[in-house]
């Protein structure tokens, strides 16, 4: 009896070792690195471009990895953005239409669906809306646009204010997480999402000296006359000259735009009640004065720099010549934040390889959207035309991507979802609209079969009034319909017009294939479940708000 009692006990010891093996046992399914900018124009990617900055760590990426050259957005405005990467579907479906709408919490967002498959999950960055992203285990979070200097978190347990430049300790916070809170046995989804390079562009004080003693090449298009296209580009607001900000985007002092008394053009915008809206210093204060004296002390030798060429050369100067001053400003603020980012991509990236986390990871990086870096006189997004439309992709997966491959295909922000659920061999929900890139990234192009995908902009009136639009993109061709205050469309050959300076619409070469596009772009909304009736919706919406405001 007492050898049967001795063997149950050994039992139950061996069966409890075995139980506790188990719990520690390893999950190998990969882990993902998702890795997005704001604003970040493909163009500002050495990879993809090299006249205006080198991006070494990023474009790693594309060396070890797969280079996406027509990615593109559904949407091109930040939160409508983030949206649909984190749902996996069109603005119309998913209510984010614009920056103003709330976004439908209710919602299953693919973080949630990797939480319940046992990832561990964290994210660190900027969001844009909400303050409680769900399916996230550890978060420290912008609240809206956040700050470049000294910013603000948003937390899971408490708030805080964090000393220190934007771009370094967003990637700070991700490595400590990475440190300390990692939980080994479980595969992880990391959102490492950076501020930069939005606007208004504050570099790091030491990039901010650096780069203003830059001078970068102007692009083609930087005084586009917008002559043989429609009024939506000839009626927007994102012009370098008329619209760029003196003390807000090219950083003079407020006391010197006062001192000098006036000075044209003046910068005046339209809001969405179609308001006029002046300059005013709080829009450099509210940035500069979260800078504490010694930062402030840094900052201050560039600004008095900027501040007396301003004030010495500005008064003559013809137009030509002061929108190729505020081209320069723009670009080395732009660009100044986007080799930080460059640099803290670098930091993580040797993490990983230093902690041997490379082989089993999907880093992806990308943007929420494309920018205008001078080309056709703008800054900014929103339009459907390729600045705007198309966003940087890079992928990289050791042992399933082969390196140093470009694709042509065209892809979505609306596919990340699917893609990322796929290769965590986790279900994917039936009202997501995107497709898995897994064939692309694997080697199985013969699967892909998309020929051109949609796209619908609905913010206006309001900051920048670019008009509503929707349209279809294939690799040849661009078919738009703006719609609203004005109905117009345009037709673009995306091979023989790279820079789409020609609205080909009313050309009878191209009358079979406008009537093609038409059709194709009918079946796209009706596949994608978008309508007339849902433009009409959404309008109705924009007009009872504003008459309430009103």
């Amino acid at each position: 009896m007492k050898k049967l009692n001795l063997l149950l006990v050994v039992f139950i010891i061996i069966q409890g070792c075995t139980s506790v093996t188990q719990k520690v046992k390893k999950d190998n399914r990969p882990n993902i690195l998702f890795i997005m900018s704001d604003d970040h124009a493909y163009q500002a990617i050495s990879s993809y471009d090299d006249r205006l900055i080198q991006t070494p760590n990023i474009d790693r990426l594309a060396e070890e990895g797969i280079k996406f050259t027509n990615a593109c957005v559904t949407n091109s405005i930040c939160a409508p953005s983030r949206a649909t990467i984190l749902t996996g579907k069109f603005s119309h479906l998913n209510g984010k239409i614009d920056n103003h709408s709330p976004f439908d919490t209710s919602q299953v967002t693919f973080p949630q669906l990797f939480k319940k498959a046992g990832y561990q999950t964290a994210m660190f960055g900027k969001l844009h809306f909400g303050n409680n992203p769900k399916g996230v285990d550890d978060f420290l979070i912008l609240p809206g646009q956040g700050d470049y200097i000294n910013p603000k978190f948003l937390g899971k347990e408490k708030d805080t204010i964090i000393t220190g430049y934007v771009t370094d300790i967003i990637t700070d916070l991700t490595i400590d997480w990475f440190k300390n809170k990692r939980d080994e046995t479980k595969p992880f989804l990391m959102m490492y999402l950076h501020k930069a390079p939005h606007r208004a562009w504050w570099p790091r004080a030491d990039k901010f000296a650096e780069f203003y003693e830059k001078k970068f090449p102007e692009p083609k298009t930087l005084f586009d006359d917008y002559s043989n296209r429609g009024s939506a580009a000839k009626s927007a607001e994102m012009n370098l000259l008329t619209h760029m900000r003196y003390m807000e985007d090219s950083k003079v002092w407020p006391s010197t735009i006062k001192e000098m008394g006036s000075v044209e053009p003046e910068i005046v915008y339209v809001n969405e009640r179609k308001n006029l809206v002046r300059s005013h210093p709080n829009q450099f204060f509210s940035r500069y004065g979260r800078a504490n004296d010694s930062q402030k002390a840094e900052y201050d030798v560039t600004l008095n720099k900027i501040s007396d060429d301003f004030k010495t050369n500005w008064p003559t100067m013809n137009d030509e010549e002061k929108m190729r001053w505020k081209f320069q400003r723009y670009m080395q603020d732009y660009l100044a934040t986007i080799s930080s980012v460059d640099d803290n991509v670098g930091r993580v990236l040797n993490y990983l390889d230093e902690n041997n986390l490379s082989e089993n990871t999907i880093v992806v990086y990308t943007s929420d959207q494309g920018f205008y870096l001078g080309e056709h006189g703008w800054f900014d997004k929103r339009f459907i035309y390729d600045e705007s439309f198309k966003t940087p992709l890079l992928i990289r997966w050791p042992n399933k991507i082969k390196p140093g491959i470009t694709s042509d295909e065209m892809v979505q922000n609306l596919d990340f979802a699917q893609t990322f659920l796929d290769a965590a061999m986790i279900n994917i929900p039936d009202d997501m609209q995107g497709e898995s890139l897994m064939p692309l990234l694997t080697g199985n192009n013969e699967k892909w079969d998309r020929e051109e995908v949609y796209y619908h902009y609905y913010e206006y009136p309001s900051v920048h009034m670019v008009k509503r639009h929707y349209g279809i993109v294939s690799k040849n061709y661009k078919l738009v319909r703006f719609y609203y205050d004005i109905d117009e469309w345009e037709l673009y050959d995306r091979k023989k017009d790279p820079y789409e300076l020609n609205n080909v619409y009313d050309n009878d070469e191209y009358k079979s294939i406008k009537e093609d596009l038409h059709l194709r772009l009918e079946s796209l909304r009706l596949k994608y479940k978008d309508s007339d009736e849902l433009n009409d919706f959404y309008i109705n919406k924009y007009l009872e708000k504003n008459k309430t405001r009103n």
